[in-house]
C-alpha cells in the first residue's frame, strides 16, 4: 500500500463533470409545529463541503495526487464558497469555469442527531451546464493533455452528454490517458473505450438490460457479461454496499470481494471515493484486485465520517477492519 501511495503520489489527474456544493444544516429537534405536522430544527450549524465531480477532485488530492476540476459554478454565493473550498484544498479550477449564466448546483440536507431529515436541491435545466460547443471541447482537451488520467463525474445535471463523451473518450484513447467514469443510466449515453466503470447495484442492472427477480440471488456473471458486449469497458467494478464489490477484467467472469467499512456513519459520496481512488491505482500500474482492495480501504475510511468525506494517506495506511 505504502509503495502504491507513493507512484500515486507523482499523478496528474483531469475531472471533468457536475460540480455540486453540498450545504448541511446541522440541528436538534424536540417539538412539532403549530403551523403543520413536520418537525421543529434548532439549528446549530451550517457546514458546506465539495459534492459531485469536486468531491471526487477533492479524494484525488486527499490520495495524494495533483487534480484540476472542469465544471461549471455560478457567479452566485455558492461558486464563492465552492471556490473557497477547492483553494483550501489545493484542487487547480480555472476561473474561466465560473459562469454568470448558470446557477451553481446546490444540495442542502438537514440533519438532526446524524439522520437526515430532508433535502432541497438548487439547480438549473441540463441544458445550461452543457460544455458541447467546439470551443469547449478544444479548451477541456488542452486541460486534459499531459494528464495521467481523466474522471468524467456525471451527475446528470448536463455537463457530460454524448457529443463531449464521444471527443473526450477519443481524445484520451488516442493519447493514452486512462478514462474512467461513474455511469448514470438515466443519461442513455453509450460510452465504448473507457478504461473503468463503476456502476453501483441498480446502475449496473439499468446498464445490463438484465431482469432481476426479487428474493433471488443477484446475477452478476450475466449483468458483467452483458455491460461487457455493451461497452467494453477493461475494467469494470460493480458496487454492492456493504455487500462490497464486483470485480470484472474485460468480460472476464466477476469475483466479489468483501466491504471494509468497520462502522458506517454516512454513504454520501462514497461512490466518489471508489473512482477516484481505483483510478488512482490503476493509473499507477496497479492490478484491478491491488486496486479494488485500495479503494475498498479508503471507502472504509470515509463512510466512518459524517457528510461527503475524503481519506488521507495516513488514513489508509492505518486503516484495519
Amino acid at each position: 500500500m505504502k509503495a502504491l501511495l507513493d507512484k500515486i503520489h507523482q499523478l496528474n489527474v483531469a475531472v471533468i463533470g457536475d460540480v455540486i456544493l453540498d450545504h448541511y444544516i446541522l440541528g436538534d429537534t424536540s417539538r412539532i409545529s403549530p403551523e403543520a405536522p413536520v418537525p421543529v430544527v434548532n439549528v446549530s450549524k451550517d457546514i458546506h463541503k465539495a459534492g459531485g465531480a469536486a468531491n471526487v477532485a477533492l479524494n484525488i488530492k486527499s490520495l495524494g495526487a495533483e487534480v484540476e476540476l472542469c465544471g461549471w459554478l455560478g457567479h452566485d454565493e455558492a461558486g464563492d464558497q465552492m471556490r473557497q473550498i477547492l483553494e483550501d484544498s489545493g484542487v487547480h479550477f480555472d476561473t474561466w469555469f465560473v459562469n454568470h449564466d448558470v446557477p451553481t448546483i446546490k444540495k442542502t440536507r438537514v440533519m438532526v442527531r446524524n439522520q437526515q431529515l430532508c433535502r432541497v436541491d438548487r439547480e438549473g435545466y441540463p441544458d445550461l451546464y452543457s460544455m458541447a460547443e467546439p470551443a469547449m471541447i478544444d479548451f477541456l482537451k488542452q486541460h486534459i493533455a499531459g494528464k495521467n488520467a481523466v474522471i468524467l463525474s456525471d451527475y446528470a445535471k448536463g455537463v457530460i452528454d454524448q457529443s463531449l463523451a464521444d471527443e473526450l473518450i477519443r481524445f484520451c484513447n488516442q493519447k493514452g490517458v486512462f478514462v474512467a467514469k461513474d455511469p448514470k443510466p438515466r443519461r442513455e449515453l453509450t460510452l465504448v473505450g473507457m478504461d473503468l466503470f463503476t456502476p453501483n447495484r441498480l446502475e449496473a442492472i439499468q446498464l445490463s438490460g438484465v431482469e432481476v427477480v426479487p428474493g433471488r440471488p443477484f446475477p452478476a456473471e450475466e449483468i458483467c457479461k452483458r455491460i461487457w458486449e455493451k461497452y467494453a469497458p477493461k475494467f469494470l467494478v460493480i458496487t454492492l454496499g456493504s455487500e462490497g464489490m464486483l470485480l470484472s477484467e474485460q468480460g472476464s467472469k466477476p469475483e466479489l470481494i468483501p466491504t471494509y467499512a468497520r462502522e458506517v456513519y454516512d454513504v454520501s459520496g462514497a461512490g466518489d471515493t471508489v473512482i477516484a481512488a481505483l483510478t488512482l491505482a490503476l493509473a499507477s500500474g496497479a492490478t484491478m484486485k491491488e486496486a479494488a482492495h485500495f479503494a475498498n480501504t479508503a471507502a472504509g475510511v470515509v463512510v466512518g465520517k459524517v457528510g461527503t468525506a475524503t481519506a488521507t494517506p495516513e488514513e489508509v495506511l492505518g486503516y484495519h477492519p
